[in-house]
């Protein structure tokens, strides 16, 4: 059973890594035009599938690497790497810019029919990014109660973007543009710290194989 340390470590990567405050602004941005019953409907089903899709590469990821001959020590560098990437678009605030331009061509493709699922749950929330850092933990957790924790930690992450979605005109309304910023930042050299962490682990294991 991993300790409470490495839990609530866990946590903060996956919030993080997803930052629900800065998919409130881009969900408006995606239901225009859509009332409050279907902005939830949207919300849930994209909770669910983001959900899904994590779940999915934390049982089976490290068996997804295992098929390409990739070790785990190496998988965790390279996602390091990717977060420590996405820390640095987060701090220049370069990821909403990105996100926005991901939003903007699926209205106008899909004309929000399946906004749930494209962009919003992907890539959006279950981006590269989440998905890099689940494996990354599924490899710090392992057996069934390790495998089961990190389900749990993925269900309360994506549980508080859900609350962070439904309630998203309140929020982005709270925050404003200069707390959005700040919040955003704070939480990309939040990630860039942890990500510095992982490509250092992987490189231990690396020299130690």
């Amino acid at each position: 059973m991993p300790s409470l340390d490495h839990m609530l470590n866990a946590f903060v990567t996956m919030l993080v890594t997803i930052d629900p405050p800065g998919l409130a602004p881009l969900f408006l941005v995606l239901t225009s035009g859509m009332n409050r019953a279907e902005r939830t409907q949207v919300a849930v089903r994209a909770s669910v599938t983001s959900f899904a899709v994590l779940a999915l590469f934390a049982v089976g990821g490290a068996s997804i690497l295992s098929v390409f001959g990739i070790t785990l020590p190496a998988f965790r560098v390279a996602g390091g790497l990717l977060l420590f990437f996405i820390a640095f678009e987060m701090i220049f605030e370069r990821r909403q810019e990105r996100h926005e331009r991901s939003a903007e061509v699926a209205v106008t493709k899909d004309m929000i029919r399946n906004i749930a699922t494209f962009p919003l749950a992907i890539p959006l929330i279950a981006g590269p990014g989440a998905i890099s850092a689940t494996i990354l933990l599924a490899g710090t957790m392992p057996g069934p109660a390790g495998l089961a924790t990190l389900v749990g930690i993925l269900s309360a992450a994506l549980l508080l973007t859900y609350a962070a979605l439904a309630l998203a005109d309140r929020i982005d309304y709270f925050l404003g543009t200069t707390g959005r910023s700040i919040l955003t930042r704070l939480l990309g050299l939040i990630l860039a710290a942890l990500a510095v962490q992982f490509v250092a682990d992987g490189v231990k294991a690396l020299i130690a194989a």
